[in-house]
């Protein structure tokens, strides 16, 4: 091999592993600013009881990179804004905000720690963000969607405050993610306040309303 070949060879290599994500450093800057006082990143889901539920500080993050996107998360992290409009844990008190701010690398470090943790319970491939009429029926007529959840309809936010808000979900969520938990919600959160679906909706209808909340792209 020629000199010039092994110089590109080994920049090459030195690209690729600069170009890696720095999982290690993540999850050291994720315990260093006392996340896991807060979140879960070892699966699966914990929660067994109701008081399991209420003693939790916010949601488990162990499936975060098969739940969200990428350049939603970062961003998120470095301007944290409250999704659930109630206090986690609470049907009557607002939520004040405060969640600790990430800047710089280590925001870059933590998305690439909590990207990594992902689970086979989703299956890539299957949604594609789009406003079917028939799940936006079930979202806001047949099912109590509306009745948790904001969402945004015509520049028009509606809907209630007991669930995360879903305006912008799709900039936020993974659409394969919302068809797996809309599926089977008990592999990611076993005690919930949210109905079961399976048995009252068919596979398709879950993946017209996956489709349509996956169309949400809020600003």
């Amino acid at each position: 091999m020629r000199y010039w070949q092994v110089g590109l060879s080994l920049a090459m290599a030195l690209w690729c592993t600069s170009a890696l994500p720095d999982v290690a450093s993540g999850k050291a800057a994720f315990e260093g600013q006392g996340c896991t006082g807060c979140h879960y990143t070892e699966g699966p889901a914990r929660e067994k009881t109701i008081e399991d539920q209420l003693a939790k500080a916010g949601p488990e993050l162990w499936y975060a990179g098969s739940k969200f996107n990428r350049p939603w998360l970062e961003a998120w992290l470095t301007d944290p804004k409250p999704i659930r409009l109630l206090k986690y844990n609470s049907l009557d008190e607002k939520n004040a905000g405060g969640h600790p701010t990430l800047v710089g690398a280590d925001a870059t470090a933590v998305t690439d720690f909590l990207m990594s943790l992902t689970t086979d319970a989703v299956t890539a491939g299957v949604i594609k963000p789009k406003s079917h009429p028939k799940g936006k029926l079930i979202f806001k007529k047949k099912m109590p969607c509306s009745g948790c959840h904001q969402y945004e309809d015509r520049k028009k936010v509606s809907g209630g405050l007991s669930g995360p808000s879903l305006v912008g979900a799709g900039a936020r969520l993974n659409p394969d993610w919302i068809y797996a938990y809309l599926s089977n919600p008990t592999v990611f959160k076993p005690v919930r306040m949210m109905p079961v679906f399976a048995g009252l909706m068919s596979p398709k209808d879950m993946e017209f309303v996956s489709a349509y909340v996956a169309s949400f792209k809020g600003e």
